[in-house]
């Protein structure tokens, strides 16, 4: 049988008094609660509602949204599992073997509030227990921070799209057809009990794919990079980089608007992801910028040229490449030859590739380097030699 709540226990996890939470019930802003018994659906939406009082709206713009269905998301919210608990952190401490700083630094690198130590639920307390045993197996600190900290990005990520997809597809639709609120809620609850199961059997699926992949081009990689015979400094890697983007993207924007525009993007990342090779990937989208990481300097090269010759429509892409040691943190990679990657970028034009001197001794005959010259970069105060890359002209055939 379903957990219910008092109006006594409502009131104190909402923040108001019992007199407010009835008389709330009694107005309308929360549907289908009785005042007495509060089923956990009901209990969100009232949080909800106190949170929305507390920025300044109105009762009657509160009620206008409930009957309308903008705040339905409230009643999905009984299938989460709470966040409150019973525990403090020094008895958290003590039953993981984690020191009260540690646990804060935990739950900074996952991006939670610390607040939220005061009282740590179950849920909470196992997954400081799977940290607590992914130190034990001898995982560094250092590692496990930063684990943390992309874990923590990557996931909040999914969930803000899950949510706003939703919203959009979703819940949208169904207040556009002028459907009752209560009737929203129901049919936005029951869709979402059918589909957040499967959630996390998909992303442990994906993530398994994902793990397979790179830990065998880790293998090759290491290699490859160790053949240069320069040792590397704890946490940096010898890459290759590429920046891309659209050249007159602007522009394309004020003249065919904000929709063509994001189209165009989307279009030019899936381009960008389904060509790279095996080694590359994408660590990061601005805008309509694109960055590329990828362990063979060679292939790189070769994927970006032949990116420009596969891609001719306008916008042009405009492509920069470089090659490195950076400094790898949280899934990231910084420092000052990632600088230069995206300035080298900035120094080309639609449907060109510019390299730097590094990368024309790697990469393969079959292509040919037009050296620009020693171009002076901004912020940097060495000039750096820069080369137009292309196919060969025997390769054009």
């Amino acid at each position: 049988m379903p957990r219910t709540f008092t109006t006594q226990e409502v009131a104190a996890r909402v923040g108001v008094t019992p007199t407010t939470l009835r008389r709330w019930v009694k107005t309308g802003l929360v549907p289908g609660a009785d005042g007495s018994a509060w089923s956990p659906a009901e209990a969100a939406h009232a949080r909800i509602v106190a949170r929305l009082r507390d920025r300044g709206h109105s009762i009657e713009q509160i009620r206008t949204a409930t009957l309308e269905g903008r705040l339905a998301f409230g009643y999905v919210e009984d299938l989460l599992p709470g966040t409150s608990g019973e525990r403090t952190l020094k008895e958290a401490a003590k039953e993981t073997g984690l020191e009260p700083a540690l646990i804060t630094r935990i739950y900074a690198a996952m991006g939670f509030s610390t607040q939220g130590l005061e009282r740590i639920s179950e849920d909470d307390l196992q997954f400081l227990r799977y940290g607590a045993a992914t130190l034990a197996a001898g995982l560094p600190l250092i590692a496990f921070l930063q684990l943390c900290r992309v874990y923590g990005q990557a996931l909040a990520q999914i969930a803000d799209a899950e949510v706003r997809l939703f919203h959009l597809y979703v819940h949208e639709p169904l207040m556009r057809e002028g459907m009752p609120g209560v009737e929203i809620a129901e049919q936005m609850e029951g869709l979402a009990r059918e589909l957040m199961p499967l959630a996390s059997p998909i992303m442990d699926h994906v993530h398994q794919r994902y793990l397979h992949h790179f830990v065998e081009q880790d293998v090759i990689g290491h290699m490859e990079s160790d053949a240069d015979g320069t040792p590397l400094d704890l946490g940096r890697l010898r890459v290759a980089i590429a920046f891309a983007d659209l050249a007159g993207y602007t522009r394309l924007t004020e003249e065919q608007g904000e929709e063509e525009a994001v189209g165009a993007v989307e279009r030019f990342v899936e381009a960008v992801e389904s060509t790279l090779p095996d080694d590359a990937r994408v660590i990061k989208t601005i805008g309509d910028e694109v960055m590329v990481v990828g362990s063979d300097a060679a292939g790189l090269v070769d994927w970006a040229v032949g990116f420009q010759v596969l891609h001719p429509e306008r916008p042009l892409p405009r492509i920069g490449v470089h090659y490195g040691e950076t400094l790898y943190r949280d899934g990231d990679y910084y420092g000052r030859e990632v600088n230069l990657a995206a300035r080298v970028a900035a120094r080309s034009a639609g449907g060109e590739v510019v390299v730097t001197r590094p990368l024309v001794d790697l990469s393969g005959h079959h292509l040919e380097f037009e050296r620009i010259g020693e171009v002076r970069l901004k912020g940097f105060t060495e000039p750096t030699e820069l080369y137009l890359a292309r196919r060969a002209a025997e390769d054009d055939d």
